[in-house]
Formats: C-alpha cells, structure tokens, sequence
C-alpha cells in the first residue's frame, strides 16, 4: 500500500442554503396576524489549512469527494435554519492547489494558511424578510442558493533547504541517513526511493532541511522513469548537491557525464538554473572510487563546482559539506527578500457598472451574465407565479430590461439567465406598443396624448355649466305650463 501520495484530485461540494420558508402567524381570535416564516440557514464552506502535523496528501487519494452541509430550511415563528458547519482540509506544508485545467489557485506555504476554495450557498429568505409596506403578505420565499461545485488538483512540492540530486543508487539516501535522522529506506539496487524523503540538519547555530529526490535518469523531464512525478519537489530547494557514485561498474558512467546528464534534465524541467551548486563525489571509502574522484576533479572545479569527496559509510567528509550547505543556505535566506504582512485589497464596483452585462447571440437570443441576475434565478421558485413577478421587478429595478431593448431585443425573444431561459416579454405602457428606444428618451412621449389640456377641460367645464342652467329653465317653464292648464 503506498504511503506517500503528493498529487491528487479532489471534488468539492460546499453546503446549499436551506430554503426560506411560507408562514402566515395565526392564533385565537387573529386568523391573520402577517407573515411569520424564517430564513434559511447558509451552507458550509470548504477551507485549505496547512497543518505541520501532515506530510502526505494520502488521506484525500483514498477519500478525494469532499462535501460539507447544507443550511437548515426556516420555520414559521420567525425560527431561521441553522447554518452549515464549515469543512476545513487540512493539507502538508508546501501543497499548491490548483484549477483542472493547470491554473494555481493557490500556494500553501506557512503554518495556518488558509484558503476557502468553496463557498457555501447563501440561506434563501422567508416570506417574513420579504414583507413591505407594498407587500404585506408575501406569498412566496425564497429557495437556497446551490454552493461551489468544482475539481481541484493538489499537488505537493516538498519544503527543503537542500535538494539531493543524481542517479538511483548514487547514495543519496545513505548520505541523507547520517546527516539527518531521517531513516528513509537503503538496498543495493536501483530505484530504492520510491517517495522524497525530508530529514533536519542541526550543525551548531545552523538548521536547515534537506530533500533526497528519488533517482534521476535521462528523459526524466519528459516522463521517463521516476524523475518526472518528484522533479517538482526540487523546485523549492534554495541549493542543489550532486551526489555522484564514483565506484559504478556501469559502461559510460563516469561523475562529469552523469552531471551533464542531470543538468540536462533539470534544464529541461525549468526554472532551476540559478540556483546554487555542490558536488559530493561519494563511495571514496572504495579505492577505485577514490582514484576517479581525485581525477575529475579538477574538471569539475574549472566548471566552478566546489567538489567535496565523501563517504557515506565512514563518515569522511560529510562536515565540511554540511558546514558547505549551511553556508549557501544562509546565504539564501539573507539575500530572499523578507516576508510582507498580507494586504487587503478592496476593488470598489465601478460608478457605472450595472453589475450585469448582455450578450447577443448568434442564434437571435441574449444571454445575461452577472452575480446578482443569476443568484436571484437560483432563488426563485418558478412554480409560484407570484415569485417569478418578484424576479420580474427585480431585474427591471436593475436595468436588465433597459439594457435588453438597447441591445435590440424584441417581445419572444429568447433571453437566458444562468441556466434559465425565459421568452422575454418587457413591461408595456398603457397604449403605447414596445418601441426600443435610446437612454433620455420616452415613446409615450414619441405619440400625441389623448388627454384633454386644461383650457379644454375649463371650456367642457363652462359647457356642462351652462347646460345644466337651460335644464332648470326647461323643467321651470313646464311647471308654469301645468298650472295654466289647471
């Protein structure tokens, strides 16, 4: 079974919000005593913590789908859901997280860094939080809105100061044995490390981290062989130590080839060409190996290697190459620039961003982007009529009507919102047709009113006035009529 895991693929699922709820209050003698229904709970949230306590990404290659909790719906009596609790992952030092298609989201580096990478869904609204001077008693609440459902790759690269590189059975893991305590596994054959093995370094007042990367060989950087999944751990390695063999009794091997060849892959790999180098030729306890060492290397000190010869079985040389990379360690750490305090960036929404923009489509439709519109989609229940107005005066209170008929819609057109599409029909005027027009302007002003102007209204005034005179006249004159005739 394996025990080391450094890259896996996680699926996230953060809580939905509990939905609001529809509740009207009733008691004795007060059958309607208004709107009562609670809001929902939000949903759990999925967080990243780095945790100095785990060093491998082993727990998420046996469970890599993560889903938090869900929000509570509300009740009647105004009782709101209770939220989701919060999912947090606790991940080693080092782990970079990243989007399926390669891009990072984040590098985990520090103890207590945290990163949501999931956000719950927000907790729909009872008919209570919906009630207005206009809208006494709403008959609709709003649903939960779905949380964050993504892929997310983690991968590790591992934290050290130092980095051993070579070919398998150079003797990189003997080496890293009795400079540290780490006590990583040694056999006389290759590819004895399967996973990068971290030991601690304490030499007086110096303490550093070293990494023995698994063997390298040519094609590594293209995927050949081992070097491909652990070459990402060397990326953090402030300096890098050739570990040569120099009592191989493989044909062609000699320390200034197998140096080329690692270079060559690490070349290849990117981004490692500036750091620092050593080179430990060890196996100088073995007489041949001692001779080879003490041929090459003046070759490899004209390239400007600073060569050590060491033994990993007797000992002999390892102090001066550990004072050497503790050395080149503080160095490093001198000269990287000091660490800045977090800053919290605010963006402002711009004066004239409507927080929404359209789309015209190929096919005649229009497509509708932005938070807000498509959230609002999400809490509405479309099988209450009287939910779907409230949507309808939402998107109209922010421009989406507005800015349809600029965009050249018509009356039936297809116009989607999230995963939603509607046949938008945009609110007529009283007998005025739907007529685009540009902003400043009015089409009920485009057509002559029918309405009577005031000199019209006084004149029809001053006509029923006089009429009603000639009616009296009338009915007097026939009273004096009937008289006479009595």
């Amino acid at each position: 079974m394996a025990t080391f895991v450094d890259r896996v693929v996680l699926h996230l699922q953060a809580g939905d919000g509990g939905h609001g709820c529809v509740s009207i209050h009733r008691e004795k003698f007060k059958p309607f005593g208004g709107p009562d229904g609670g809001n929902g709970g939000h949903g759990g949230s999925v967080s990243l913590v780095v945790d100095p306590q785990v060093t491998t990404l082993l727990d998420f290659h046996f469970h890599p789908h993560v889903k938090a909790d869900n929000g509570k719906g509300g009740a009647g009596s105004n009782r709101d859901g209770a939220n989701g609790h919060n999912l947090v992952l606790k991940v080693p030092n080092g782990t970079v997280v990243q989007s399926t298609d390669g891009t990072v989201l984040a590098d985990m580096v520090g103890a207590g860094t945290t990163f949501e990478i999931a956000r719950g869904g927000r907790g729909g609204r009872g008919n209570a939080s919906l009630a207005n001077a206009k809208r006494k008693a709403p008959g609709f609440a709003e649903l939960g809105e779905p949380g964050d459902q993504l892929d997310i790759v983690l991968e590790l690269k591992s934290v050290a100061d130092v980095g051993l590189v070579g070919f398998p059975s150079a003797g990189k893991s003997s080496l890293i044995s009795v400079i540290s305590a780490a006590k990583p596994k040694i056999a006389d054959y290759p590819f004895t490390t399967l996973v990068p093995n971290l030991g601690v370094v304490r030499l007086d007042n110096h303490t550093f981290t070293v990494a023995d990367v698994p063997g390298l060989i040519p094609g590594a950087a293209t995927g050949k062989g081992l070097g491909l999944e652990f070459l990402r751990h060397i990326e953090r390695c402030a300096v890098l130590v050739h570990v040569i063999d120099s009592a191989t009794l493989e044909p062609g091997r000699d320390p200034v080839a197998d140096i080329d060849a690692i270079e060559s892959e690490l070349s290849q790999y990117g981004g490692l060409t500036e750091r620092p180098r050593l080179v430990a030729v060890n196996k100088v306890d073995v007489p041949d190996g001692r001779d080879l060492a003490e041929i090459v290397r003046p070759d490899l000190e004209e390239r400007g290697y600073r060569v050590f010869e060491v033994s990993a079985a007797t000992r002999e040389g390892l102090k001066e190459l550990t004072y050497a990379m503790a050395e080149l360690v503080e160095a490093e750490r001198k000269a990287a620039p000091p660490a800045e305090p977090t800053r919290v960036v605010i963006r402002p929404m711009a004066v004239d961003d409507a927080g929404f923009t359209i789309t015209a489509e190929a096919d005649g439709s229009f497509t509708v982007h932005g938070v807000r519109p498509e959230r609002w989609v999400k809490q509405t229940n479309f099988d209450n009529d009287e939910a779907v107005g409230y949507l309808a005066d939402r998107l109209a209170r922010l421009g989406v009507e507005d800015k349809l008929a600029k965009a050249g819609a018509q009356p039936g057109d297809l116009v989607r919102i999230g995963e939603r599409e509607f046949d938008w029909q945009p609110t007529l005027f009283a007998g005025v047709e739907f007529v685009p027009g540009n902003r400043g302007t009015d089409v009920r002003l485009e057509e002559k009113s029918n309405r009577a102007s005031a000199a019209e209204r006084l004149a029809a005034r001053k006509a029923r006035r006089v009429r009603s005179e000639d009616e009296v006249g009338a009915d007097a004159s026939d009273d004096i009529d009937e008289d006479d005739a009595e």
